[in-house]
Order: C-alpha cells, then sequence, then structure tokens
C-alpha cells in the first residue's frame, strides 16, 4: 500500500496541472471502488476550481471553490497519472481505469486501481478534521506538530514493541511498513523493544530518522514496488535504496556488520531487521 512518500510525490505530480484549475467534467466509468461514488459526483465536480491540493496522512484532499473537499485514498493499487501532452493524446482507457479528471487547463488525469480497494469521495471542508477517515489522526511527522518531545509523550507507557507502536495513525500520520522498518534500522533499535523502554537518546535518534527516512523517499519519488508511479508515469527509486526492507537473507548493508537481514511477523506484517545492529 502506498505510504506517505509515494501519496505526498503523488500530490506533489498533481498540483502543478489540479490546483488552482477548473474541472471541466468528470469521466466516472463504474458506480463504487472501495465505497460507491457519492450521489451525482459527476456533477457536483463539473466546474469546480480546486483551490488547493494538499495531503494528510495517506490521503489526498483537494479544496474545491463550494466548500467541497476531493478525498482520495489510493488504497492498495491505485495511481493517479497525468495525459497533457497534445501531441500524445490520452490513450484509450484500459479495464481498470475507472475515473478521468478533465481540467480545462488541458490536462486530463486517471484514476487507475485494478483491486479497487481506493476511496474516492467528497466530504466538507468544515469535516475534514472530523471525518472518519480523517479524525484521530496524528501530527504529520514533516509537520512542526511532531518533535521528540511529541514522539516521546506518544510512546510512553505503551507496553507494545515500537514498531506496531510506530504503525498507529493516532501517535503519528502516514507511516507504514517500509519506512518503519527503514527509520528503526537506521536508529538501531530493535522493531521488538517495548515502545516504553526506549531511553530519551534512543528517542531523539529515531524522531531525526523518521523524518530523514521520508525525506529521502521523497526525493527519489518514492518506492515502486508493485502498483506505485509517480503523477507523470515515472517509477519511483527509494526500494534501490533499502536497508533491510525486503532484504530477508541478504547481507546487512552497514560497514562492519557480517550478519544477515531477518525477518519476524509482528501484527500479521513482515518485519525486516539487523540483528546485530539493532539492539
Amino acid at each position: 500500500m502506498p505510504e506517505l512518500p509515494e501519496v505526498e510525490t503523488v500530490t506533489r505530480g498533481l498540483t502543478p496541472v489540479m490546483e488552482g484549475f477548473v474541472v471541466d467534467h468528470v469521466v466516472q466509468r463504474r458506480p463504487n471502488l472501495r465505497f460507491p461514488f457519492p450521489e451525482n459526483f459527476v456533477g457536483r465536480m463539473a466546474g469546480r476550481r480546486i483551490n488547493q491540493l494538499t495531503r494528510r496522512a495517506k490521503y489526498i484532499l483537494g479544496y474545491l471553490d463550494d466548500g467541497q473537499v476531493l478525498l482520495v485514498h489510493l488504497g492498495m493499487s491505485g495511481r493517479m497519472t497525468i495525459f497533457d501532452d497534445p501531441a500524445v493524446g490520452v490513450p484509450a482507457p484500459a479495464k481498470h481505469d475507472h475515473v478521468d479528471f478533465v481540467m480545462q487547463g488541458g490536462a486530463v488525469v486517471r484514476f487507475t486501481d485494478p483491486r479497487r480497494f481506493g476511496v474516492i469521495t467528497l466530504i466538507a471542508a468544515d469535516e475534514v478534521a472530523t471525518h472518519k477517515m480523517l479524525a484521530g489522526i496524528g501530527p504529520e511527522p514533516l509537520g512542526n506538530s511532531f518533535n521528540a518531545a511529541v514522539l516521546a509523550a506518544g510512546i510512553a507507557r505503551r507496553a507494545s514493541p515500537i514498531k506496531t507502536v510506530l504503525l498507529d495513525q493516532r501517535l503519528v500520520a502516514g507511516l507504514g511498513n517500509i519506512y518503519v522498518c527503514e527509520a528503526l534500522f537506521r536508529s538501531g533499535i530493535a522493531p521488538d523493544r517495548l515502545a516504553k523502554d526506549l531511553k530519551q537518546d534512543e528517542i531523539e535518534r529515531l524522531y531525526r530518522e523518521i523524518r530523514l527516512v521520508l525525506e529521502d523517499a521523497i526525493a527519489a519519488g518514492g518506492s515502486s514496488l508493485k502498483d506505485h508511479r509517480q503523477a507523470n508515469g515515472e517509477l519511483g527509486y527509494f526500494q534501490h535504496s533499502f536497508r533491510v526492507y525486503g532484504r530477508e537473507g541478504e547481507s546487512c548493508t552497514a560497514d562492519g556488520c557480517e550478519s544477515d537481514v531477518g525477518r519476524i511477523v509482528q501484527a500479521g506484517r513482515s518485519t525486516f531487521f539487523c540483528p546485530t545492529c539493532q539492539k
């Protein structure tokens, strides 16, 4: 499933062709994705200007000029692709091309989702903080409201492994399995350590590495494992920089370490780690 860097990359790619532009019309090719589309979705989108396009956790939010907000979640296999070259045109829709946003600026943004776990809906702007999909989400890890003190307060008294605690979206927004594994490796913290047992210097190191690994991943366009592509159709490249994720049985990348990367299962998810470097 796309995590914060992938969704941030897509949002940044869409901004130049959607933010500030009017939606000429929408082509909707099926009645539902994970949930049914809103009633009269096509009519409610036509003629609306997208004043702002932003990201919250793993959601893309488009603030419309009439007080509605277009909410998009990519699910497990969703992607949004821009077609804005008149010389190339827009290809005929394939089986899993479910929605086209045709912008008055000339671009067509196509939502493709083979598994149909994605979400496209409309909510009221004054419900963004309280809507069931967004309520209770923690601070953005790259924002000013997240720091080592906030992380320390969030994990205090949490008698669960730090890996599973970091996946709790109430603690911090947008983190997923890939980047939690990578941040814990960079921090030298074993994934099965109880969160409440981390020392202050470890928490500060973990906070820094969470930010750094997310920034590195965004700069690389995210990680393309199965379905993720950037909005321009290109793959992300951060998967080539994985230090532990998906590398079970391979040599640890740390200088001087002779261990192989291990894997355990936590809360139904694979956790990759170095048994020597992470304590």
